[in-house]
């Protein structure tokens, strides 16, 4: 019964973010993209019911087994146990496709820095030209890009958790303080056995239960400990990116808040179909790698079109947001609660766009701190997995702390590469 439940509304809120996708991207037909994108959401979304039941049922098993003193309730048979292994394996399978979604697309998103600093009207230098010597303005420094696209490429990574002392907790807490002891199949909750008494052997849907309530009680613990205390009294990397973009000059606007009196300075925007084609057009110039320019002069080098192209974006941009352009206007509202609970807009962005005020900062969704739940799951599965594989804290704790290591590196890697394309950044500034 849980099953055909949450696997409905999986499927409901499956079909709710392919929605919202679609809707974003401004297309209203039904493809090959889109069923794709509904499968990868709904693989996401049934993980989650998988590991929810398996965890139920874990739990049922641990409380009602080792809190009866007599033997009235006996623990699955083989073939019961196996079939929670599958759904755990299927669980694991689920959520690893979706975390290679997540992953790649961060990997793969197109990011620009609008630079709002203007060359200095009244500072000039002497620059040799045809007729003699002749003034021009000073131009705009690169350094402030540069410094911005560093701390963006640092904060790639960032969670809100600490991988390491995670899977050190729950390790010491399995093996050290003997909480794996409670995994065993007889009637005692102590965390300790003595070596010379008899020690029963383990049941897997007991170390299952142990270990995921360990690994979710100390993660959610990290979580509210990064949010309450570390992020408000130490260091809050997100928040911290946002007013050096805003200090900068490097944002969405060229004071604090785009509305006067108002210091948001974060948005989600939905964009008319004009100033997405017009933006488009100049995107298509700045990520061609071959073939002449529409916009730009075909005798100029790939590179000098790119960087054409990227002043041309820039100053498109800049303007768009200082409401240069009538025919490509816009408005700021805030986004109605139930649009916020489904995850959807429902005005469409006709004649002007809409800039949604995001409090959240909803930007973070393409970092690693914003997809904190899938990670955490995700470690937690793989952990789970290996245990059942082979029944061993040790080993299942040092493969997931490697495998964590091994997609970080990945992620900062190609991240960092992509960074360097899609800005026009010098990799080799990026540190």
């Amino acid at each position: 019964i849980a099953l055909g439940v949450l696997g409905g509304l999986a499927v409901l809120s499956s079909l709710l973010k392919t929605a919202g996708w679609k809707r974003r991207i401004g297309s209203p037909m039904i493809d090959l993209q889109t069923v794709m994108k509904f499968l990868v959401y709904y693989a996401g979304d049934l993980a989650n019911v998988f590991f929810i039941i398996t965890v139920g049922t874990g739990l049922y098993w641990l409380i009602f087994f080792k809190a009866q003193k007599l033997a009235f309730v006996l623990l699955p048979g083989p073939a019961q146990e196996e079939r929670l292994v599958t759904y755990v394996g299927c669980a694991f399978a689920l959520k690893a496709l979706q975390f290679l979604h997540k992953l790649i697309s961060q990997i793969t998103i197109d990011i620009f820095f609008i630079d709002w600093e203007r060359p200095k009207r009244n500072v000039f230098k002497a620059a040799e030209g045809e007729g003699g010597v002749r003034s021009a303005a000073v131009p705009v420094s690169i350094w402030r890009t540069y410094f911005i696209a560093n701390e963006w490429n640092e904060i790639q990574t960032v969670r809100k958790i600490n991988p390491l002392f995670q899977v050190l907790t729950v390790l010491f807490f399995l093996e050290v303080v003997g909480f794996k002891n409670l995994a065993l199949m007889d009637l005692s909750s102590s965390l300790s056995r003595s070596p010379p008494s008899y020690i029963a052997p383990y049941s897997r849907i007991l170390r299952y239960a142990v270990s995921t309530v360990l690994w979710l009680v100390i993660g959610i613990i990290q979580i509210v400990f990064f949010a309450v205390f570390y992020e408000r009294f130490i260091e809050d990397k997100i928040r911290q990116f946002v007013d050096l973009c805003c200090m900068s000059n490097e944002n969405l606007c060229s004071q604090r808040g785009l509305v006067p009196n108002t210091d948001g300075q974060t948005f989600q925007i939905a964009v008319s179909s004009q100033m997405r084609q017009h933006y488009d057009r100049i995107h298509e110039t700045l990520t061609r790698k071959n073939g002449p320019a529409r916009l730009l002069s075909s005798s100029a080098s790939t590179f000098e079109q790119s960087i054409k192209a990227y002043h041309t974006m820039n100053k498109f941009l800049g303007s768009f947001i200082d409401h240069v352009h009538k025919e490509m206007d816009y408005f700021i509202k805030d986004k109605l609660l139930l649009e916020r609970i489904l995850g959807m807009e429902f005005m469409e962005p006709m004649e002007k766009s809409i800039f949604y005020n995001d409090e959240g900062y909803s930007f973070s969704s393409v970092l690693y701190y914003g997809n904190e739940a899938t990670l955490l799951i995700y470690d937690l599965l793989f952990f789970s997995v290996v245990d059942l594989a082979c029944q061993n804290f040790l080993l299942a704790a040092f493969l997931t702390y490697l495998q964590q290591e091994i997609f970080r590196f990945i992620r900062n890697t190609v991240g960092q590469k992509n960074l360097a394309s899609k800005t026009l950044v010098d990799q080799r500034f990026l540190i």
